[in-house]
């Protein structure tokens, strides 16, 4: 989906005519601060060159895979970072980075404009910037010409009728196959989600390495037109696949939701402190907010942005999504993950 071009010059606008960021250093000379990040980032180019009107700062993105891919880079590195500040670390895999110390602490004035909503760390060492709640998605076309019952919940996913539709991403190698796997712990409890898994298991589910195969090429809703109609991906994917007549081809399952909160922060050790802190302030802004649900597909953070018109029927954000506690996630993560390979093979 394309930016609005309207849109787009009023952010620039107010951008250039000085929104409210922390500091200006144009007349100190160009900068430049390099933003580590996943390689679902996208930005308007427009409001990024905005932004190093404003301030001298130049954004130089680096992506590094998914958002587990990316702190697994962020804690190798932290001796010597490459970045000096990072974008995409989820709620799912926080509690590690902050745990091997990757983030230094900041609070930004922005930040008390929603983003402290979600925060999870007392020292402010990361700042939420978007919601991306991953949820079970069904290709709702492929169940009305079968005249199959659609499935709601979780327990729908292991009945017979849906043997061998359903399509997860591994959750030691994709952040929204761990945050689906974290969603069934939620639900079932430690003492049962491995025999909920083994009824996944029997009734055909598939698991392949990330989303993008999962959903581009396995998903029947998609525009691969893969042979499964159930995969997990996000509360938003459906406004990714609006057909002509304006309504959504494929619907999020909201009783699967696991709530995914991706955060910012300014790397430890970065030279570059002072200016990687206004670029945090700038992701939290109102300008970078507005640009994050037509661009990256997430609901932004902050309170008081509006979404696409779209959204209201085809991405509603889940009400009451499930989550674990960081320091549960921490504790448990990896024992989850091999408990999970072990029971699927992997």
């Amino acid at each position: 989906m394309k930016f609005r071009t309207g849109v787009l010059v009023g952010l620039v606008a107010a951008l250039t005519a000085g929104c409210t960021l922390a500091g200006n250093d144009a007349e100190d000379g160009p900068a430049t601060v390099t933003l580590v990040t996943h390689d679902s980032f996208a930005a308007p180019q427009q409001v990024l060159d905005a932004f190093k009107q404003q301030t001298g700062i130049t954004i130089n993105v680096v992506k590094k895979g998914d958002a587990g891919a990316l702190t697994n880079t962020l804690v190798l590195t932290k001796a010597n970072p490459i970045g000096d500040a990072a974008f995409g670390v989820d709620s799912t895999f926080a509690s590690r980075a902050l745990a091997e110390g990757v983030f230094a602490p900041y609070t930004s004035p922005e930040a008390d404009r929603g983003p402290q909503r979600y925060a999870v760390d007392s020292e402010h060492r990361l700042s939420a910037v978007d919601l991306g709640d991953v949820c079970v998605n069904i290709d709702t076309t492929w169940f009305a010409e079968r005249g199959i019952p659609e499935p709601a919940t979780y327990d729908d996913l292991v009945k017979p009728e849906y043997k061998d539709l359903l399509v997860v991403e591994n959750p030691a190698t994709s952040s929204p196959g761990l945050a689906f796997l974290l969603g069934t712990i939620a639900r079932y409890g430690e003492q049962n989600w491995q025999n909920y898994w083994t009824q996944l298991k029997n009734n055909g589910v598939r698991a392949v390495a990330g989303w993008e195969e999962a959903y581009g090429q396995d998903f029947s809703g998609s525009s691969g037109k893969g042979p499964r109609p159930i995969v997990v991906s996000y509360a938003s994917s459906p406004a990714a696949e609006i057909g002509d007549d304006g309504k959504p081809r494929t619907k999020a399952l909201l009783d699967t939701c696991f709530r995914q909160v991706e955060y910012a922060g300014v790397l430890a050790g970065s030279p570059n402190a002072a200016n990687a802190q206004k670029v945090i302030d700038f992701l939290l802004s109102q300008q970078f907010q507005a640009t994050v649900a037509e661009n990256m597909y997430v609901y932004p953070a902050r309170e008081g942005v509006a979404l696409p018109a779209s959204w209201t029927t085809a991405a509603p954000l889940p009400q009451n999504p499930a989550s674990l506690p960081a320091e549960a996630v921490q504790a448990g993560r990896e024992r989850w993950i091999e408990q999970w390979r072990s029971l699927l093979g992997q």
